[in-house]
This record gives C-alpha cells, sequence and structure tokens, in this order.
C-alpha cells in the first residue's frame, strides 16, 4: 500500500512539474518568437492564448490517455497489490498547471506594458527557477541546482524560439 500512495504523489508532481514546466516554456517560446519576428503585441496575445489552450488540453488529453493506458495495462497484470492512479485527475492537474503557469508570459502583454518582452522574460526567469526550487524541496535535491537546471533549460528554449522568430522574418520572409 505505501508504496502505491507514494507512486501516486510523485505522478502528479510528476505532472505537476512537466505541465507548468512546458506551459511556461512553450507560451514563452511564442511570445519570443513574435517578439524576435517583430510582430505586434496583440498577435503575440492571440497566439499566446491559443497555444495556452490548445496545448494544455493537448497535454492533459495525453496524460489522460496515457494514464488510462497504464491503469488498464495494470489491471490486465491482475497485481492485487497495485493502486493505480486517477487518469481524469492527473488530466486535471496538467490542464490547470500548464495553463496557470503559461500565462505569465503574457502578463505584460496582457496589461500593455511598454516593455513587454523584457518583462515577460523576466517573469519567466522567475517562474522557472522557482518551479525548480519547488521541485527541489519535494524530491530533496538542492533547490538552487534544481532551480538553475529549469531555468537555463527553459533558457535554451526562449533562444531558439526568439532566433528563429528573427531569422524568419530577417532572411525568410
Amino acid at each position: 500500500m505505501e508504496r502505491s500512495t507514494i507512486h501516486q504523489k510523485a505522478a502528479f508532481l510528476r505532472d505537476f512539474v512537466f505541465a507548468a514546466d512546458d506551459g511556461i516554456i512553450t507560451t514563452f517560446a511564442v511570445v519570443a518568437g513574435s517578439f524576435g519576428a517583430g510582430l505586434a503585441p496583440s498577435v503575440v496575445l492571440t497566439l499566446g492564448f491559443a497555444n495556452l489552450l490548445a496545448d494544455g488540453f493537448s497535454m492533459a488529453t495525453g496524460i489522460y490517455l496515457g494514464a488510462k493506458s497504464e491503469v488498464e495495462y495494470e489491471k490486465s497484470k491482475n497485481d492485487p497489490h497495485w493502486e493505480s492512479d486517477s487518469p481524469v485527475k492527473q488530466g486535471l492537474i496538467t490542464f490547470v498547471s500548464f495553463d496557470i503557469a503559461g500565462v505569465l508570459p503574457l502578463l505584460p502583454f496582457l496589461f500593455g506594458m511598454r516593455t513587454g518582452f523584457a518583462a515577460s522574460a523576466a517573469l519567466v526567469g522567475i517562474s522557472l527557477f522557482g518551479l525548480g526550487v519547488v521541485k527541489g524541496i519535494y524530491t530533496k535535491k538542492s533547490p538552487f541546482k534544481s532551480g538553475l537546471e529549469t531555468f537555463l533549460i527553459g533558457g535554451i528554449a526562449a533562444v531558439l524560439a526568439y532566433s528563429v522568430g528573427y531569422l524568419i522574418d530577417n532572411f525568410v520572409l
């Protein structure tokens, strides 16, 4: 029984961290790519919110279907000691985590800040670092190292997205 409870908590932590991280990174990738291409703030918001809802829903249904497959597989093995996770709960955690964290890069544009991109980048950096710190605390690893790791991975994604937008705007179109 104890193993199943730990597994369930770990699965929910995994889904929360995965979705929040992906929500921040993919939404900021849209922001950075759009900004790199010189698109208007209204376009950044449109693309950002479209990404937020569509990708959040896609991830939630993917987690749901994956967890459901895992449960069905475990049941097919007739293991009486295994308690499965709730696929619906995992999907919900994924959707909510993705969308709450993913809206952060859009807030400066939503509030019409003149320095929207810089404010978004700062908010994203702080959020990614904070997410890593929380992960480090729960996993009993160095919160600073965990925060730095999450920050750096997100930073690489942001540089890639900005570069693509910049290159396409300046050399392709």
